[in-house]
């Protein structure tokens, strides 16, 4: 079996039977065509099927050199996930990462903002242009909603379920799910879409699309990551934000106040609760003032 018939089975089944994400399986990939370039650069000989566990941890020890511990963490994960592909569907009888362990890495808490730091990055959009009214309707559908930004860039006009209080979300996987939307995201939301949306040229295929750029197509990643990096330097907040600090900083807020940790999983899309429960470790305090308030031998 050739590599490029490996990884394009490989590569299906992530899709089709896993039903991972774009950037998940794109980030997949990478790790398998790293590993193979690997191969190519030190002359070896060796398919899918019979590199030897020698030539993967050969890999991996040239590789801890190059790329930070989470890096490689993941890098050794998704090769894992390969070579255990390739052992179910009978390819290879053994796995050769199957020896090869981790390494041990702390979990990195996301930084979060304050509801005034929120605030302070809004003030600093430019309103008196265009896209001021659609950058802020975006910030706050990211913190209003706790969307992740492909989640952001993929909503439809016809997922704006405003009357009954919610939109509908596609996360990863195409799964999707109806968040509760405020009062205060929606009349952002429908002010960008009456005083700017309505006047852009929408390109065919972006009829739907709810947030557009200037020439009448859907935005990317990378421009929502842009956008929010200029806001930030003209903030002057020195933490490390990013789309996804909006959604931590909705979850934060929320736990902060009060609500249910099963509710927060639902709103945010987590198919474990295990991952909503990070947030618990960014502030403890209110859970000592949930006991005093609420414990029946509180004392």
């Amino acid at each position: 079996m050739r590599w490029d018939h490996a990884i394009k089975d490989f590569e299906h089944y992530l899709r089709i039977e896993r039903g991972l994400s774009e950037n998940s399986v794109v980030n997949y990939i990478l790790d398998i065509e790293r590993l193979l370039k690997f191969i190519e650069n030190q002359n070896i000989i060796a398919t899918p099927l019979s590199i030897e566990k020698e030539i993967v941890q050969q890999f991996i020890f040239e590789t801890a050199k190059l790329v930070n511990p989470r890096s490689q963490s993941r890098i050794i994960s998704g090769l894992k996930s390969f070579f255990n592909f390739l052992v179910f569907e009978n390819y290879r009888e053994t796995n050769p990462m199957e020896l090869v362990e981790s390494p041990r890495i702390g979990r990195k808490l996301p930084d979060t903002l304050s509801v005034e730091e929120i605030d302070l990055i809004i003030s600093k959009i430019d309103l008196g242009k265009p896209e001021g009214e659609r950058n802020r309707a975006i910030i706050e559908t990211l913190y209003g909603c706790g969307l992740r930004v492909s989640e952001l860039i993929t909503l439809k006009m016809s997922d704006m379920f405003f009357n009954e209080g919610y939109i509908s979300v596609t996360g990863k996987g195409d799964k999707q799910r109806f968040v509760p939307i405020g009062d205060v995201t929606k009349k952002y939301i429908n002010i960008y879409k009456t005083e700017v949306r309505n006047h852009i040229n929408i390109q065919k295929g972006h009829e739907d699309t709810l947030f557009l750029n200037r020439r009448g197509k859907g935005l990317t990643r990378a421009m929502i990551f842009i956008i929010i990096k200029r806001l930030v330097e003209k903030s002057g907040i020195r933490k490390q934000v990013s789309p996804h600090t909006f959604r931590h900083s909705f979850a934060t807020h929320l736990l902060e106040n009060g609500a249910d940790l099963r509710a927060i999983q639902l709103m945010l899309g987590h198919e474990s609760i295990t991952t909503t429960e990070i947030y618990m470790h960014i502030d403890r305090s209110h859970l000592r003032e949930v006991m005093d308030n609420f414990h029946p031998r509180r004392g």
